[in-house]
């Protein structure tokens, strides 16, 4: 095994396991969602293990953080202004950490710091056949987005619609709500949220 922490005084277990416990996954669906053996969360937790950095790199894709992040958590907060395509974060775990994704694949980043601007900016992609899923969506706060590419079906409450690119949305993220894309083309929005939700 590789020696992943240049400070000796870095914990990569109690590290690791704090930021499970704050995204809210178990042991169990975290080695799912990384793809890793079962054991080997609670081992690395534990300090049993020392993980390479491929399997790091596996597990903290599973929870939608960069090595970086990782190892730097403190960090002094950043502001940086603009963002290449390689600089947003992949959360696309985080909103399936309970459950698995129906039909496509859906894919979301995040534009740089969220918590520090309480405001989570979003590029979303769907898969033809791609569905948040049947227990729909619920949580804290107010949601908006435009549809820039293909159709959406977007679900709030009792009210559907398909949206269209160009067409756009705006609601209480504590109603019940569900994106599902219908068609057999790719689908993408541009999505804010306050305060962050993932």
């Amino acid at each position: 095994m590789e020696d992943l922490a240049s400070d000796p005084d870095f914990d990569v277990g109690e590290r690791l396991r704090a930021l499970r416990s704050h995204v809210g996954l178990s042991q169990r669906r975290l080695a799912d969602l990384a793809q890793v053996p079962h054991g080997l969360i609670s081992m690395i937790e534990t300090n049993r293990s020392s993980p390479s950095v491929s399997s790091l790199r596996k597990i903290l894709g599973g929870l939608g953080i960069s090595m970086s992040e990782f190892f730097e958590p403190d960090s002094p907060a950043s502001d940086q202004v603009f963002f290449s395509p390689t600089e947003t974060r992949d959360l696309t775990s985080l909103l399936f950490s309970h459950k698995r994704p129906s039909g496509g694949k859906v894919a979301l980043r995040q534009v740089g710091d969220a918590k520090r601007h309480n405001l989570q900016i979003l590029h979303e992609t769907y898969d033809p056949g791609a569905d948040t899923g049947h227990v729909m969506l619920e949580h804290f706060g107010s949601e908006g987005g435009i549809v820039v590419a293909g159709e959406i079906e977007v679900t709030v409450g009792a009210q559907a619609k398909v949206l269209k690119a160009g067409d756009s949305y705006l609601f209480s993220s504590s109603v019940p709500h569900r994106f599902r894309n219908l068609s057999d083309r790719p689908a993408t929005v541009i999505s804010a949220c306050t305060p962050p939700y993932l």
